[in-house]
């Protein structure tokens, strides 16, 4: 205890001050992809994310406000339900990694197409992949293909590491990993890491920038019970879990107006998951449009 809060009498000098920068943790990762295989450890028991977001995106196209109904779950499934300040449903997303649909009650229109990031980002309005989309919004950065030679980890005085990798693919990524505050005194391979940033390039181009602050633990769904107990309870999705969440989540695509942000109100990890949780029927009324990345 007298240790940690040497630490902590430290940290806030830093913050109070603004005349230091923050020294890295007594035991420090020797490798990136030690630093990785950390964060992918801390985020093990994570199967999926259920809860309630407000969000705020903009685009060239206006502003949309009101809250949002988030699944997501391993490796790429994701549903967002928007409903106005009014309690009027706007969109409803799904994807089951291979389709998509979307569901735009004021234009009476049904879009559906492949599951790409262009189709996600119909909503998102940043351009990012179902896999990565998951990562994000349970608080791991998705981690691009690359060489250990491609590697490389450094620690900024401004209290987290930046980790750069260059992808087999001809694209950049840039994260931001810091220890948990509890964990800052304990050997590297037993720190549990929080995402703070994520910036991927290609080619020179800005493809999207994630930024994940107030991180807090949240813990495992309960099953899901019939309440007129007909039907068996379902189970989680996943085991036991502890892991922190992001409670903001910003992306965006730099030097453009495209921007969402997603601020959780509550959470909970590894939900049970209902039968066409990620598809949706085509209701009476409604357009149905084929998209894709030409549209």
């Amino acid at each position: 205890m007298r240790h940690r809060a040497i630490a902590w009498t430290a940290t806030l000098a830093v913050l109070v001050t603004g005349c230091a920068s923050v020294a890295p943790p007594p035991s420090r990762f020797p490798t990136a992809d030690a630093a990785l295989d950390r964060m992918k450890e801390t985020y093990a028991c994570v199967n999926g994310v259920q809860g309630t977001a407000k969000i705020d995106h903009f685009s060239r196209r206006g502003r949309i406000r009101g809250d949002v109904y988030i699944l997501a779950v391993n490796p790429d499934r994701v549903r967002f339900d928007i409903v106005s300040p009014f309690g009027a449903t706007l969109y409803t997303l799904t994807s089951n990694g291979t389709l998509f649909q979307m569901l735009d009650v004021g234009e009476k229109q049904l879009l559906h197409g492949p599951a790409t990031a262009c189709n996600l980002a119909r909503l998102t309005q940043v351009p990012i992949p179902g896999h990565a989309l998951v990562s994000l919004l349970r608080g791991e950065a998705p981690v691009l293909v690359h060489e250990p030679a491609g590697a490389s980890i450094s620690w900024d005085g401004d209290g987290f590491y930046r980790v750069l990798l260059q992808s087999t693919r001809d694209a950049t990524e840039e994260i931001h990993l810091e220890p948990r505050p509890e964990d800052w005194l304990l050997p590297w391979d037993r720190q549990r890491l929080r995402v703070r940033d994520v910036r991927v390039t290609q080619r020179g181009v800005d493809l999207y920038h994630a930024e994940l602050s107030q991180h807090e633990a949240v813990h495992t769904a309960a099953p899901r019970v019939d309440p007129e107990g007909i039907d068996d309870p379902i189970p989680p999705s996943g085991g036991v879990c502890h892991a922190e969440i992001p409670r903001s989540i910003r992306m965006r695509v730099p030097n453009t107006e495209d921007d969402v942000i997603f601020q959780y109100k509550d959470a909970k990890w590894n939900p049970p998951l209902l039968s066409g949780a990620f598809t949706q029927p085509v209701p009476g009324g409604v357009i149905r449009r084929y998209v894709d990345c030409q549209d």
